[in-house]
């Protein structure tokens, strides 16, 4: 699996990184060790799935991480994860 991560701020990627998990684990798992790698990566803290967040990922593979996902302020207007491929 590969995912796609970028930080957005008035419609410009301030930073963006793909971060591959090729293990055994399940989807979900893949997921969530994608997730904390990223935010590791961007020194953030890990934010909250959401209903909304659960169900635009499920349905597209893809969602946005906005203020109300984070417990911390953030310095951008959404997180967006997408997945390029996967196994």
């Amino acid at each position: 699996m590969r995912i796609w991560a970028r930080l957005i701020y008035d419609n410009h990627i301030l930073k963006d990184t793909v971060i591959e998990d090729y293990g055994e684990d399940t989807r979900t798992h893949k997921i969530f060790n994608v997730v904390d790698k990223i935010c590791s990566e961007f020194d953030l803290s890990r934010p909250i799935w959401l209903d909304a967040t659960v169900e635009d990922f499920k349905r597209h593979s893809k969602c946005r991480f906005g203020k109300d996902n984070f417990i911390d302020s953030i310095d951008f207007d959404y997180m967006e994860f997408q997945v390029l491929e996967e196994d």
